[in-house]
Order: C-alpha cells, then sequence, then structure tokens
C-alpha cells in the first residue's frame, strides 16, 4: 500500500487580459500571490483580506497540452498499467478551461486533451508488454442535476436509464455504478471512438461566461485487466483510471442564467459545496465521517478522495481582474485539497475458474506421485479415492472381527483415507448396538440366548 499526498497542479487559462497587479504567477518556486485591493465603498473599518499566497506541485501558466499531461497525468497512466488506481480531476469556474483540459479542441491533434493522450499512452503501453495479455474496457458517466446518465448505453441516453444506474459500496471499500455499460476496446482506435460516442451525448448549455458550458459532471473511466501469458494466469492485475471532468461552479450574477440553465447550476455549485465539505471533513483529524453519501458526485468519486487510488488534481483558474473572487475560491480549494491523503495498492485478484483448474490437476499430480511411491513400497492396496459400498463392507468386517478378538493383529492402517472409514465404521456400530440395546426389555435379555451381544454386534 502506498500513501501519499494528492498532487495539486494550477493552469490559468491564456487571456490578453491577465490581471498582472493582482496575480503574481512564480512558475519557478510553484506559486501564486494575490493582491486585492480594499473596496472603499465598505467603509473606515475594513477587515477585508489583502494578500494570498498559494503553493502548489506544479503551476502551469500559458502551458501547451502537452505539457499539462506529461505534468500531471503521464504517471498517473503508467501506474495503471501495472495494476494500481489513478484518478485525475479538473476542478475551476465555469470557462476557466476544463473541458479543454481534459478532452482538448476540436479540429487539431496538437490540442488535444488529456483524455485522448491517455487513451493513447495505454495502448502504446499494452504493445510495449507482449509477454502480458490485457483487457481495455470503457465507462462514462454523466451525472446531471443529481441524476445518473450512462452516455455509452446500446439505446442511447433516456431518462428511464436514471432508475437502473445504482452506485454500489462494494466489500473492500469502493464503490461502482450498476447497470453502467462497460465496452471493451481491442484498440486505441475502438476507445477513441467510444469517448467520441459519448462526448456527443454530453449535455452542454451557453450563457454569457462560455458559449459550450458544461451542464454536467463526467467521469470516463478506464478498467485494465492484465495477466501474464508465460508466468501462471490466475494471478490477474485489475485498475481502473478516472478522467474526471467537474462541471464548473457559477455565479448567476455573473452569468445572469435563468429557466433550466439556472436549475442546472443550482444542482453544479450544491454538489460542489458538498464535494468540499468531504475534502473539509478527510483533512480534518477530529472527523470519523465523511458525508460521501450526500451527494452522487462525492459518492462515485469515494477512491479518489482519499481512497485506493493514485490522485492528481489540475485547478483550472481565469486570471482576469473581473474573475478574482472565483480565482480565490478556486486557489483556496485546490489548497485544501493537497492536504487529502490517499492509499494505493496493488489490485490483484484471482480466477476462480483458472484456480480450481490449477487445484484439481495439482491433487492429480499429487496421487500420482503417491501412487508411485506407494507402488515402489510395496503397499499396492492403498485407496486415496472415495470408498464404495464393497471396500465399506470389508472394512467393517474387519472391524467386527477385531471387536471380538477373532483377529490377534490390531488393524492395519494403511493411510489417513483409511483411518477416516474405520472410524466411521467404530461410531456405525456403536449406534446399531445403543439402538439394539434400546429396544430390549427388562427380564428378556435371556432370550437372546449365548449370542445376544454377539449378534447385536453383527447385525
Amino acid at each position: 500500500m502506498v500513501r501519499s499526498a494528492v498532487k495539486v497542479a494550477v493552469r490559468s487559462r491564456p487571456t490578453a487580459s491577465f490581471a498582472h497587479s493582482e496575480l503574481v504567477v512564480k512558475p519557478e518556486a510553484k506559486s501564486i500571490d494575490v493582491n486585492v485591493k480594499k473596496n472603499p465603498t465598505m467603509g473606515v473599518v475594513n477587515n477585508m483580506r489583502e494578500n494570498y499566497t498559494f503553493k502548489f506541485d506544479a503551476i502551469m501558466h500559458n502551458s501547451s497540452q502537452d505539457t499539462v499531461y506529461n505534468e500531471c497525468v503521464s504517471e498517473i497512466v503508467q501506474n495503471v498499467v501495472t495494476g494500481y488506481n489513478g484518478s485525475v480531476l479538473v476542478y475551476g469556474q465555469t470557462g476557466a478551461g476544463k473541458t479543454y483540459t481534459m478532452s482538448g479542441g476540436q479540429g487539431n491533434y496538437k490540442t488535444r486533451g488529456c483524455i485522448p493522450r491517455a487513451i493513447q499512452e495505454i495502448f502504446t503501453e499494452v504493445q510495449k508488454k507482449p509477454q502480458q495479455a490485457f483487457l481495455v474496457r470503457l465507462s462514462y458517466l454523466e451525472i446531471y442535476n443529481e441524476t445518473l446518465f450512462d452516455l455509452l448505453a446500446p439505446g442511447g441516453v433516456t431518462p428511464e436509464m436514471a432508475e437502473e444506474l445504482l452506485i454500489i459500496d462494494d466489500p473492500k471499500g469502493g464503490v461502482h455504478v450498476k447497470g453502467l455499460t462497460v465496452a471493451t476496446a481491442n484498440s486505441e482506435e475502438e476507445a477513441m471512438n467510444l469517448f467520441f460516442e459519448g462526448e456527443t451525448n454530453r449535455a452542454i448549455a451557453e450563457h454569457q461566461l462560455n458559449a459550450s458550458s458544461s451542464r454536467s459532471h463526467c467521469i470516463l473511466t478506464v478498467h485494465v485487466e492484465s495477466r501474464s501469458r508465460v508466468e501462471s494466469a490466475d494471478r490477474v492485475l485489475s485498475s481502473k483510471l478516472n478522467l474526471v471532468d467537474l462541471a464548473g461552479s457559477e455565479r448567476v450574477s455573473k452569468t445572469h442564467s435563468t429557466g433550466a440553465i439556472l436549475r442546472e447550476a443550482m444542482y453544479i455549485n450544491k454538489s460542489l459545496s458538498f464535494l468540499e465539505q468531504c475534502v473539509n471533513a478527510l483533512t480534518d483529524r477530529g472527523r470519523d465521517h465523511v458525508p460521501f453519501r450526500q451527494s452522487k458526485l462525492t459518492h462515485c468519486l469515494k477512491d479518489a478522495l482519499g481512497g485506493n487510488s493514485k490522485t492528481t488534481m489540475i485547478a483550472n483558474i481565469w486570471g482576469e481582474a473581473a474573475q478574482l473572487d472565483e480565482t480565490i475560491s478556486t486557489l483556496s480549494f485546490a489548497q485544501r485539497m493537497m492536504k487529502v491523503k490517499t492509499d494505493a495498492s496493488l489490485n490483484i485478484k484471482q480466477e476462480p475458474a483458472i484456480m480450481i483448474k490449477k487445484y484439481e490437476m495439482e491433487i492429480r499430480e499429487l496421487k500420482q506421485e503417491l501412487a508411485m511411491h506407494d507402488a515402489l513400497s510395496g503397499r499396492n492396496r492403498v485407496q486415496y479415492h472415495e470408498y464404495n459400498e464393497e471396500q465399506r463392507h470389508e472394512v467393517r468386517q474387519k472391524v467386527l472381527k477385531y471387536i471380538e478378538n477373532e483377529e490377534e493383529n490390531p488393524l492395519e492402517i494403511l493411510n489417513v483415507r483409511h483411518v477416516t472409514e474405520v472410524y466411521k465404521t467404530f461410531r456405525a456400530i456403536a449406534v446399531d448396538f445403543k439402538n439394539n440395546a434400546a429396544v430390549v426389555r427388562p427380564g428378556t435379555q435371556g432370550a437372546q440366548g449365548e449370542g445376544g451381544e454377539e449378534g447385536a454386534l453383527r447385525s
């Protein structure tokens, strides 16, 4: 088991109106200084904080997609291929570039996001390991207005599927979604087609801060199983990679959302608030209970948040003066996230069918070895299989002779199987004798003659 803190990196959205006076980005020092001017309209007594300093594991200012992936995701993917669970989350306000970071730009190969790059690297690693047999499967879950949807469902996304999808806690402490489609991908091309199919089913909408805002949380999970082609195949490594595109937090005063978009914003902000509560509980040593079940998002992310997973979070910020409040909020949450610890362990499972075949083969080999040993020792009458009725009758006759002292020598013990049969026979004879003695009335013992007890034993 590997205990480690969640790795947190901050990525700034490129903009011509970057607030250089308020935001001082220091990539080399891995820190961001925020300077907020006091609002004079708040009066003379103004306790508003003016200066903030945030430190992270990495700062990516005006960085390319390639840099972001190599810095934040590649190591996680390598661990997944070797049997560890991994999770990558993107977090931030609406319009900060989360979906661009995760999915990438359209029509440009160089701007592809973390998901396409992760899929490519997984299949590249699979091709490097010909001595292992791999099985790669994908699932794509959407959480829209606190309702689960299967983006890879064969019949398409329908309202009825919400009743069929259930979040289940497994005995090992993880979670899985019952009823969610898990499609097999035999190549990178097949995996990408599944990803694109899921992308077309996502819920998006337009508001003043984002022309194509994601209106839901989406979790693409890549399941990887591997077993050796050379050694025993009963040992299977089973891991998963969660790539999580969180919907952005919104301030209605800025987005001016109404109607259905306003309702979506309320669900988004509520679920992100529950996510923050879970992070606060995980970092509070005095808290024993973590409210994962408060929302479907936190329940699904139970593994990624302090469970069996190596986790990285990319916090996206929009470095303009008008977005300064949301930037401070994002950086504060990201800094708290760095205190969360996860316990990643190698996921090894045994295939029951293969194990049974293996044990049956071992039993056959052991029996053959015993038979050879007995033949060389002159013990040809040794029986290792279950006794049949004829053999049991033979054992019973020998035990009766032993009891009646007709056999001067002790019973010959051949092996453990023979000992077991002898004990069973003694017990059966004792039960028979007890039952026969119980039905004999007082004063009638003489009617049995000299062979009364002997007849009871022989019966």
